[in-house]
């Protein structure tokens, strides 16, 4: 049967993606080497770019396509490429047309302009000068809402962007659960003598960590004839092609397992973009299955191996060769312990593996709050300030380390945040599976080898892509169908009992 329908959909589709592509680059420039004075060019060039691809994927004749190549590839298999390409585009199709133009683009200027009133209210720690645009941004979020009725909770269709058919529903249960035990296990810790750090806090030569980094993240098995490693504010994984995988980073020298960490976290997301099936290239396809899944991926790499003793059993030799002063008195039971130091701090991104996703549901908490208007953006300082005692026992001194400390909701992304805590819950979900799959697993960490871990999660993820739903995808990687917080809050326990000695 001929499939011109399709054929003519799939070209259209690689179109969007070269122009989605065209403008990842020309953001990732402007976060890497773009000269100073040339940021107001470069948003006009980035805007005209993002017309084109917004005018093209929400043309009514591009719904029409689908509509037909998807009458055409009806009696295929529902996990053949085809079928999977059409049913992706047709729900990226049906929630674009679903929002007015005139929406869109007040939600897309409203955050253009507040990212830098936000910028502005975190330099001077002053969030009124924030305020009334996280106002606007809310209110145009909820309107944004409505033309996905009925939900069961307003917040589902924002969370649905980011996680498939995920719920506030489904999420309340796993993180009332998460939340007690985590709670729990930071009392236990903190009953316990504190680990000693203070070697990790003297000057550490930027240079030798970038060499001792590049050498773990080619391990690894980063590819860097498909990918590059350079600088930036904050690190970034961006993907123009499943050939071109870029990563950043970023060097402190008195925090020498800062970048380290950032590396390999951003590495676990470039791994899994470069391990998708080439076949689905210039597709959308060609992604992570969420945001969720993707955070699965970095976390893994970031907490479970780089964290881990197996891994400093290999590396350790090899930082203490680059660090002879620093290191020489350290031995390698008392540097394991400093990275994995647990402490209550008041910033999500340095946040240890104990207490991280209780920022995230401080965070989620209060989304949920402001979108359903039981809580007032004016009293979110406070609110902040409460729930940052009652999760981790400390409170922000100003706004800058607490409500404006991420960019996220200068942009208008509610519903993200979940995501990073269902990221640490599935790595976890894998990490069980990998360790029952592969016997040899520690062992083989241990001798710096990586190819069983990144072939096992090749074949159990990478290579699927997109094609299938979150909740398919979970099935397939991890062979269950829910998200299980015991997984991680078993491997946390284990850790930390053998770290403290509780």
């Amino acid at each position: 049967m001929g499939m011109k329908h399709f054929d003519a959909l799939r070209e259209a589709a690689a179109e969007i993606s070269d122009l989605h592509a065209a403008i990842a680059l020309l953001e990732w420039d402007q976060q890497t080497f773009l000269p100073r004075n040339a940021a107001a060019d470069r948003s006009e060039q980035i805007g005209t770019l993002a017309k084109f691809a917004h005018e093209k994927a929400s043309a009514p004749a591009f719904g029409k396509l689908i509509e037909k190549a998807s009458k055409e590839t009806a009696g295929l298999p529902p996990d053949s490429f085809e079928a999977c390409l059409c049913r992706k585009l047709r729900r990226n199709f049906d929630k674009t047309s679903r929002i007015p133009v005139p929406l869109a683009s007040r939600i897309a200027g409203t955050a253009a302009k507040s990212h830098h009133a936000w910028a502005e209210a975190r330099e001077k720690a002053d969030f009124s000068i924030f305020q009334p645009w996280l106002a606007r941004l809310i209110e145009l979020r909820r309107q944004y809402a409505e033309h996905f009725q009925p939900y069961q909770n307003i917040y589902d269709p924002l969370l649905d962007n980011f996680e498939e058919g995920f719920t506030v529903a489904q999420i309340d249960p796993v993180f009332a659960a998460l939340r007690e035990k985590q709670c729990a296990l930071l009392r236990k810790i903190a009953a316990r003598p504190q680990v000693d750090d203070a070697f990790l806090h003297t000057e550490f030569d930027p240079e030798k960590q970038l060499v001792f980094v590049n050498e773990v993240i080619s391990r690894m098995g980063y590819d860097f004839t498909r990918g590059r490693q350079d600088m930036s504010e904050h690190p970034f994984t961006t993907s123009f092609g499943l050939n071109d995988v870029r990563i950043t980073t970023k060097v402190f020298a008195t925090l020498p397992v800062s970048c380290l960490l950032s590396s390999v976290h951003e590495c676990g997301h470039a791994l899994y973009e470069l391990g998708i099936d080439k076949s689905l290239n210039r597709t959308p396809l060609a992604e992570g299955a969420s945001f969720a899944f993707h955070e699965s991926q970095s976390r893994l790499w970031e907490n479970l191996v780089a964290r881990s003793y197996d891994f400093w059993v290999f590396f350790y030799p090899r930082l203490m060769e680059l660090f002879p002063e620093q290191l020489a008195k350290v031995p390698l039971d008392a540097f394991y312990r400093a990275v994995n130091k647990v402490e209550p701090s008041l910033i999500r991104t340095e946040a240890d593996e104990a207490t991280y996703n209780l920022h995230i549901m401080l965070r989620y908490e209060m989304e949920k709050e402001l979108l359903n208007g039981t809580l007032e953006v004016a009293d979110i300082p406070e609110a902040w300030r409460k729930k940052s005692l009652e999760y981790l026992g400390i409170a922000p001194e100003n706004d800058a380390q607490g409500v404006l400390q991420d960019i996220h909701w200068s942009m208008g992304e509610f519903g993200y945040f979940p995501t990073y805590a269902l990221g640490n819950l599935i790595a976890a979900q894998i990490w069980i599976r990998a360790e029952k799959e592969l016997p040899e697993l520690g062992a083989s960490i241990r001798k710096g080898d990586f190819a069983p871990l990144r072939d096992f999660l090749r074949r159990i993820l990478h290579v699927y892509g997109a094609k299938f739903t979150p909740e398919k995808t979970l099935r397939l990687s991890t062979g269950s169908s829910r998200i299980n917080p015991d997984c991680y809050t078993d491997l946390l326990e284990k850790k930390y009992a053998a770290i403290y000695g509780f």
